[in-house]
């Protein structure tokens, strides 16, 4: 009887090697992901290697774009002020940066931001845009505080010291306290304070007047001063307020109080009242 000669199923050497190197994740991952995407990579680096062909997608790309940025639902038609008086309005229309209509996708609504609030009469700016293709701009202006008398003229001060305003004369707004003097803007809040302190003498109060930079006079009618010192001038003022309400002596010919030196407050009297003080004098030494 002929013997049968089986095949060995046990697999060859290189044959089980391979086998078990299929096994491995990586080459999986390698042969599942990685060789698609190089084939993609190879044939798109292929294809937009054509200069021609760049730049037809880039064309089309940039039509599509403005198909989108100008639709109707994008635009803006309309730049609208709240909260502004004519002035400011005016001013923040000239200075506006875009013709409209224009694209919501062009309008740098920070920049247009920062440009308005750099007007002197802006304190803080809201931009949003509305439905019906609308910029809001709702505007909080600056209020003026005092009035700044220098050389060029008159101006309107916030609190910050940042002029608002420019007024043809002191009638336009009287109910703003006067200040002047070189420097006096970079210290409204301690003018308001020395003025609010001054409230008892508020109907003789014609103003304030920063001196050499440093210090302040409270002017009153008169031709009346009251000359503060640099430092806790409404401390001292607040002396000047005791003592005349205690002599009445704001009401007496005098030309000053000056309080400059802490220590040694004196008083500067009318020529008038000089000439009678000596006369007053001589006789009272002639009874004698």
């Amino acid at each position: 009887m002929q013997q049968v000669i089986r095949p060995d199923p046990a697999p060859s050497r290189w044959s089980y090697r391979l086998q078990r190197l299929m096994l491995t994740p990586g080459l999986r991952r390698l042969l599942r992901i990685g060789v698609p995407v190089t084939v993609m990579a190879a044939v798109a680096f292929a294809y937009f290697s054509d200069e021609t062909r760049r730049e037809a997608i880039a064309l089309q790309l940039a039509d599509l774009r403005d198909q989108i940025e100008t639709r109707p639902e994008f635009m803006v038609d309309l730049l609208a002020v709240e909260g502004a008086s004519e002035g400011v309005e005016t001013d923040i229309r000239e200075i506006f940066p875009y013709d409209l209509p224009a694209s919501s996708f062009d309008l740098d609504l920070e920049h247009v931001r920062e440009m308005i609030e750099g007007l002197p009469g802006v304190a803080k700016v809201d931009l949003r845009i509305r439905q019906g293709g609308v910029l809001m701009a709702e505007i909080v202006e600056r209020q003026p505080v005092v009035l700044w008398r220098t050389r060029e003229g008159l101006g309107g001060l916030d609190i910050e010291g940042i002029a608002v305003s420019e007024l043809a004369t002191r009638a336009d707004r009287p109910d703003l306290p006067l200040i002047a003097g070189e420097g006096a803007d970079k210290r409204v809040a301690e003018a308001l304070e020395i003025l609010r302190a001054a409230a008892p003498l508020e109907a003789r109060v014609r103003g304030l007047v920063r001196m050499g930079e440093r210090r302040w006079d409270l002017v009153l009618d008169r031709d009346q001063r009251i000359l503060l010192p640099e430092t806790n001038p409404v401390q001292a003022l607040e002396r000047v307020l005791v003592l005349n309400d205690v002599h009445d002596m704001l009401a007496r010919d005098l030309v000053a109080v000056d309080l400059r030196l802490s220590g040694r407050p004196t008083i500067r009297m009318t020529p008038r009242a000089v000439e009678d003080w000596w006369r007053v004098t001589k006789m009272t030494i002639g009874t004698q």
